[in-house]
């Protein structure tokens, strides 16, 4: 099962609105048979492996995941594939919550003389595809803040620089991180400061995520890098409904998608945009902020994980915070998370932090 949640994640940002599901096909003492979901999500991760164990799948033991599904979408049930190769046991890390599913496939496969034994490793399965079960339980992806500051927890001198309070291997780890969510967001703010590109760099990977930008009345450069490079990898724009419409046309045509979500006082709804965003099928987002956007995110408990980089570098309080103002008078209304790593990246801190600390990948 650990290996199946290894290939699993090889999948991560890569297979939405499907999950990232790993199977492995064990016979005696020998695996004869592996697979992830592939990008797209399809083909799935139990077909991947049956395919490449053949024959040798007839009496092997499975270890999946997450539940076979057992419904027929672009492409047959995997529970109905598992029967036809005449696999004797399956290994279940976690129960799948889709509607279609839950409790369906592995019904499916009792039925057919089959055990279905759900695995000991069900609260790292249940991390490992976070986001789907969060855009089916709660209409929203899965969403992690990434927060770069000096010691005093600032991300910017009073005059806007921010480039670089952190060192290379941490930047390096910041696109790794990017390479395994469905998209990366930032808020207008950020966008019209720093002119990001929010791709993966440095790590000879064509794929890249979505870049979410959250602008309320969309007065972004209409020469940025990511205007200039809009038809190359996608760009979602996430507006008020008071947009102006020229304007609109204007992004369509550079190649944006644009959604218009509901307004919250003069902001943009954050859970309006998180809805609209898990309707379109993403799962999980990374969250590059700025602080304002931090905020709204924080305030409306929809950040699921934290991820920390501390410099060991001081800038003051004249600096940018790195979240905007909660309004919390008092301590025991702060939104509270719970540690679950530290480590050193280069000459700076990483520390990650989750809402839920049972889910550890």
């Amino acid at each position: 099962m650990a290996l199946a949640l290894s290939l699993g994640r090889r999948g991560l940002g890569r297979t939405w609105p499907n999950p990232a599901v790993g199977c492995v096909i064990v016979k005696g003492q020998r695996i004869v048979g592996r697979g992830w979901t592939q990008p797209g999500g399809r083909p799935h991760a139990e077909t991947e492996a049956l395919a490449q164990a053949g024959t040798f799948a007839q009496g092997a033991d499975v270890y999946v995941t997450l539940e076979p599904c057992a419904h027929h979408g672009e492409t047959p049930p995997c529970a109905q594939a598992l029967i036809d190769a005449g696999v004797a046991r399956v290994f279940v890390g976690a129960r799948d919550t889709d509607p279609r599913v839950s409790g369906k496939g592995s019904q499916m496969l009792r039925d057919a003389g089959i055990d279905v034994i759900f695995d000991a490793a069900e609260e790292r399965a249940l991390a490992a595809n976070a986001g789907f079960f969060a855009r089916i339980e709660e209409d929203r992806p899965f969403v992690t803040l990434k927060l770069a500051s000096s010691f005093d927890g600032r991300i910017a001198t009073a005059t806007g620089e921010s480039q670089w309070i952190t060192g290379p291997e941490a930047r390096r780890f910041v696109h790794a991180q990017r390479s395994r969510h469905d998209a990366v967001m930032v808020g207008g703010g950020t966008a019209r400061k720093d002119d990001p590109s929010l791709t993966v760099r440095g790590l000879g990977m064509k794929h890249q995520p979505v870049r979410i930008i959250v602008s309320r009345r969309l007065d972004l450069p209409l020469m940025s890098t990511l205007a200039r490079t809009a038809k190359e990898v996608p760009v979602i724009l996430c507006h008020g409904r008071d947009a102006d419409p020229t304007l609109l046309q204007t992004w369509r045509d550079l190649g944006a998608e644009v959604l218009a979500c509901s307004a919250s006082g003069a902001q943009l709804d954050p859970r309006d945009v998180m809805r609209q965003l898990a309707d379109r099928g993403l799962t999980r987002i990374f969250c590059e902020g700025g602080s304002a956007l931090a905020a709204s995110l924080i305030e409306a408990d929809l950040i699921d994980e934290l991820v920390g980089f501390t410099a060991g570098l001081t800038i003051g309080a004249e600096g940018l915070p790195s979240i905007g103002a909660l309004g919390v008078s008092r301590l025991r209304n702060a939104p509270r998370f719970s540690l679950v790593e530290t480590r050193r990246i280069g000459a700076d801190a990483l520390h990650i932090w989750r809402r839920d600390p049972r889910y550890v990948s």
